[in-house]
Formats: C-alpha cells, sequence, structure tokens
C-alpha cells in the first residue's frame, strides 16, 4: 500500500500531525542511550599529496556538536518535549562539551553520569570542496576517538535505575543504542517491559548486532542497506518476508526501514506496508536520519497518533534532514512545521 493513493486523507492526517507538533509542549519522554561528541571539519580540499594519492585539507572550520543520542534529546526539546535524558560520558573536555551544549539548549544533565578517567567517544568527519569551483562539500574521511575497554555495567544498570523512575510521568521511551555501554539486554527488557505495563510506547534505534535488546519494542528503526544485510542474513526472497521474520522473532509491533531518497517504509506486524517517498527536492545530506525518525515517532506516538500518522511525521522528518544545509542539524519545530504545511499544501493541490 502507498500512503500517496489516498490524497485526501493524507492532507488529513498532515493536518492532523501540524496540530499535534503546535500543542505538544512539556510532554514528558524519557530518552536513555549512547552518547558521542561530533567534530566536523571544513576545508578546501584543492591538491593531492606529494607522497600518497589523498588529498591535503586546508581546513577553516571546525564544529562541534551533541550527537547519538543526545541529537534526538536536542530535536525533542526544540519540539516542546520535556526530555529525561539518562546517559554516560567521560570525565574530559568533550564530555563537558556535551553537557554544556545540552545545557543551554535548556536540557537538563542530571541523568548525566561521568565516568572517571574514560573518554567520550568522538566521531571525526572531514568534509572537503574545491576551492571557487564547489559549493557543496562531500565527506572525506571518518574518523572515531574512544575508549577501547567495555564500560562498567554498573553503569548501565544506574542508568535504567533512573530511567525507570521517570516512565510513569512520561507519553513515550526512547532508546537510541550504539552499543556502547549504556543500553544491555537485561537493562532494555525491564524498561521494556514497564513502558509496556504502562501501555507507554517504546521507539528503539538499535546496532544490528543487538536487536536482543529491542525485544518487544513497539517500532524498531533500520537503514535501508542494514535491512538488506538481515535480509540476507535470514535468507529470505525479499524484504517484506525478512521484515515480517524479524518482527515476529523479536515481537515487535513495527519496522520502519530508512532509505533516504528512497523513502521510509513500514512494516506491521498485521502484515500490513505502507510506504512514504521522499518529498524533498534536493537532498544533500543523511547524517542524523535516525534520530530525526526516533523523535518524531516519540511525538507522534505520545501524543496518540497511530503508527501510520507516525510513520508519516517520520517521513517529513526524514526529508528535513535530506535537505539541512549542515551535518549537525537537528530536527527543529519550526522547520517541521513549515515542511508539514508544504507537504499539507501540495496534498490538497494533487487532490484537485
Amino acid at each position: 500500500m502507498t500512503i500517496e493513493d489516498k490524497p485526501r486523507s493524507r492532507t488529513e492526517t498532515l493536518r492532523k500531525l501540524r496540530s499535534t507538533l503546535d500543542g505538544v509542549s512539556d510532554s514528558k519522554v524519557t530518552l536513555i542511550g549512547d552518547v558521542m561528541l561530533d567534530r566536523y571539519h571544513h576545508g578546501f580540499a584543492n591538491n593531492l599529496n606529494s607522497i600518497a594519492p589523498v588529498p591535503v585539507l586546508k581546513i577553516f572550520q571546525t564544529d562541534e556538536s551533541p550527537g547519538a543520542a543526545a541529537h534526538i534529546a536536542r530535536g525533542l526539546n526544540s519540539i516542546g518535549m520535556n526530555v529525561n535524558f539518562h546517559t554516560f560520558v567521560g570525565d574530559d573536555r568533550e564530555g563537558e562539551v556535551i553537557k554544556n551544549k545540552l545545557s543551554q539548549d535548556g536540557i537538563s544533565t542530571t541523568g548525566i553520569e561521568i565516568v572517571r578517567n574514560r573518554l567520550t567517544l568522538v566521531k571525526i568527519r572531514f568534509f572537503g570542496s574545491r576551492e571557487s569551483l564547489l559549493d557543496d562539500s562531500q565527506i572525506l574521511l571518518q574518523a572515531d576517538r574512544g575508549p577501547i575497554d567495555q564500560i562498567n555495567p554498573s553503569i548501565s544498570h544506574s542508568l535504567v535505575e533512573n530511567a525507570m523512575k521517570n516512565l510513569d510521568s512520561s507519553c513515550a521511551l526512547v532508546i537510541s543504542d550504539y552499543d556502547k555501554g549504556a543500553v544491555t539486554v537485561n537493562g532494555s527488557s525491564e524498561l521494556i517491559k514497564k513502558a509496556k505495563n504502562l501501555n507507554i510506547p517504546v521507539i528503539i534505534d538499535p546496532k544490528l548486532t543487538g536487536l536482543e535488546r529491542s525485544r518487544g519494542a513497539t517500532v524498531v528503526l533500520v537503514e535501508l542497506r542494514g535491512m538488506e544485510l538481515m535480509r540476507r542474513r535470514l535468507e529470505s526472497d525479499d524484504t517484506n518476508t525478512a521484515a515480517q521474520k524479524l518482527i515476529n522473532t523479536y515481537s515487535w509491533d513495527a519496522l520502519i526501514v530508512l532509505g533516504g531518497v528512497n523513502g521510509i517504509t513500514l512494516y506491521q506486524s498485521d502484515g500490513e506496508i505502507v510506504h512514504y517517498d521522499c518529498q524533498a527536492s534536493a537532498p544533500k545530506q543523511q547524517i542524523g536520519l535516525h534520530d530525526a525518525a526516533a523523535t518524531a515517532l516519540a511525538v507522534a506516538l505520545g501524543q496518540g497518533h497511530d503508527m501510520i500518522d507516525a510513520a508519516l511525521l517520520a517521513s517529513a522528518a526524514c526529508d528535513c534532514i535530506l535537505t539541512a544545509e549542515a551535518s549537525q542539524e537537528f530536527l527543529d519545530r519550526d522547520t517541521l512545521g513549515t515542511w508539514l504545511d508544504e507537504l499539507s499544501w501540495q496534498s490538497r493541490i494533487s487532490a484537485r
């Protein structure tokens, strides 16, 4: 089923989602997961190195932004939700930068634990373009800096205990798992069990190697490339069959596959499949796609929308990220609201 087959229904849904966005203020959401500091170096790559076939990047700008679960926290906060955020950072400069930037946004950092003698994960991306020839830059290299040893499980246990205390007053639970230690199988299971008892939707963005941590979730996010890997691993003939196997195996209510310029596809436990085409006219980048989708799902499901409506908001959120001017941009209320208005207008025109 393709939602574009029902233009009038789509217009009505977009209006409802726009109204929800305007009235979401102060709703509480519990967020737990791994964080990192995203560092972006921008420069000109006009020449190759004289001793190796690699570009020489002349850096003229460096930006830093809280990433991973912190990216979701900033998006939820911008939309107007009250975020109960639980994570950990190292006792280094990078950890302080993450906490300071979140505090500047008005996000409470009381749920962030500082781990002594540990480095905060940093994801470093180098972007380059040809000076005076190209306006748009492209990523040349990504480098990760962080600890090699695993985090003490007691840290995760503490985070989960604190997160559990917030669930009673939350409208949604978001788990952002980068397999760095904030979320364990047992911890995730406890949170999901309590959330389901409270009838709270659970949105999880898992690593493919940690799907056991997502067992019982309301909706799980997977990228298109990751879904293809899972299809091969499951030896399924097609993606639809593989998606249903995953849903049945891990007891999910739904699975959303993020395809970037290929749109998003929603698979539900009852077998229904809905696809939303990408509406972004000039996609530029995709960093933060998962975080934007998780943010949108928490907003929609947390405010009582059904999964199909929530997936439409996630699709609109992904469009916003694909057309973002900068890679470190997070989903914000004004941009998403403006895009929903545009999509609604386009839908009314197509229905005439």
